[in-house]
């Protein structure tokens, strides 16, 4: 087991009616207050009028930046940075899902340190400082309401590209399972999915830690146990607040301690599918971690077999992987580029962006011929 040091310093507030106190939180860190939202939903759920009520009740000063759109731009994040610094911003205030809690870490970031917010992501200068990030959470999937990481896309380059620092935590997190209710099916699924593969990435990282894997264990047998109950009853707020909480446990931190690092090589592939066509982030892991599992059973077949013997009783590699893939398939995700609507026509420009994005895990390096037989197998299975 590797050193570690555990350090998370998010409050978390969950459960019905917890937004009631978000008023008195944000009063804590200042009035001015930029408000970071999607393309509407929350005004068709109510849930904005609940957050603006808060924020009213304090008095606050409200600047909106809507639009935030799933796979988020950077140029809508300079964009917000640019707003956020002329209206002297104290505190943004996410109310979204991880596309919108991304956008908002990052937005923090560029308007304490200034500057191009996509230097971060490439490593070229380092963020100083950043406003306080307070959210309230819409859609359980990325876990990014307890975490120091953020996601966003650059067309022009063609790069979606991660970007971690301990600034980026938020204060507060607001997670209300009845906040979900509005959640469609397919993007209920595409949250499982996505919770799974974030248990996935740190079981495959580097360093043996037991507890962490039976963390992760437990992680996916809730979402496996209960995530299909939830789709056949969307409105049901116990199914929620399960699924909710092991979206956030997923990847706060639970399940990396005791190892050097994650694995990540299946999610830098969903980002090229996300970067061509624009696929719901879920839905690229759904085809991409069967795939990527396909290859590993050359490299890591004692680990796979683990995975299966703790999840399905099944300890040979081969089978744990069709389990995956069953489980993917009973919630309607998909686990072949067929189902998205891409046909083998496409396989070479994914291949080429792959390659010149430098596709592959921090633990396992993929070389060309290794990214040529995953695309394979995303098609073929």
């Amino acid at each position: 087991m590797q050193n570690f040091k555990i350090e998370n310093p998010t409050i978390v507030h969950f459960g019905n009616d917890v937004i009631n106190d978000l008023g008195k939180v944000v009063s804590n860190y200042g009035k001015n207050v930029l408000l970071v939202y999607g393309k509407g939903s929350i005004k068709k759920n109510g849930i904005y009028n609940a957050v603006i009520h808060q924020l009213n009740s304090i008095k606050a000063n409200v600047i909106e930046c809507k639009g935030i759109k799933p796979n988020p731009l950077i140029m809508d994040v300079n964009n917000a940075v640019s707003l956020g610094r002329e209206k002297q911003v104290e505190v943004v205030l996410a109310v979204g899902g991880g596309s919108v809690i991304d956008s908002a870490k990052l937005i923090a970031l560029g308007i304490s340190s200034g500057g191009d917010v996509w230097d971060f992501m490439e490593n070229k200068r380092k963020p100083t400082a950043a406003v306080p990030i307070i959210s309230v959470l819409t859609l359980a999937a990325t876990g990014s309401e307890m975490n120091q990481f953020a996601v966003v896309q650059n067309p022009q380059l063609k790069k979606k590209l991660g970007f971690r620092h301990k600034l980026m935590y938020p204060q507060h997190s607001f997670l209300d399972p009845s906040y979900t209710f509005s959640v469609s099916k397919a993007y209920t699924a595409y949250g499982i999915a996505d919770l799974i593969a974030h248990a996935l990435e740190n079981y495959f990282g580097k360093g043996e830690a037991t507890l962490s894997d039976r963390f992760v264990y437990s992680i996916i047998k809730e979402a496996m146990d209960y995530g299909p109950a939830l789709l056949n009853n969307l409105g049901d707020y116990e199914l929620r607040a399960k699924i909710m909480y092991a979206a956030t446990m997923a990847l706060n931190g639970l399940t990396s301690n005791g190892r050097e690092f994650g694995e990540w090589g299946v999610h830098s592939i969903g980002h090229i599918l996300s970067l061509l066509y624009d696929t719901a982030h879920g839905a690229t892991l759904s085809i991409a971690y069967p795939a990527w599992l396909k290859l590993m059973t050359e490299r890591i077949p004692e680990r796979i077999s683990e995975l299966g013997k703790a999840l399905f009783d099944q300890s040979d590699p081969e089978k744990t992987i069709l389990e995956i893939e069953n489980f993917f398939r009973k919630i309607e995700c998909p686990v072949r580029m067929s189902e998205i609507g891409i046909d083998g026509s496409k396989k070479s420009e994914i291949i080429q962006l792959m390659i010149q994005n430098k596709v592959g895990g921090m633990h396992y390096s993929l070389k060309d011929k290794d990214v040529k037989r995953i695309v394979e197998y995303m098609f073929e299975g």
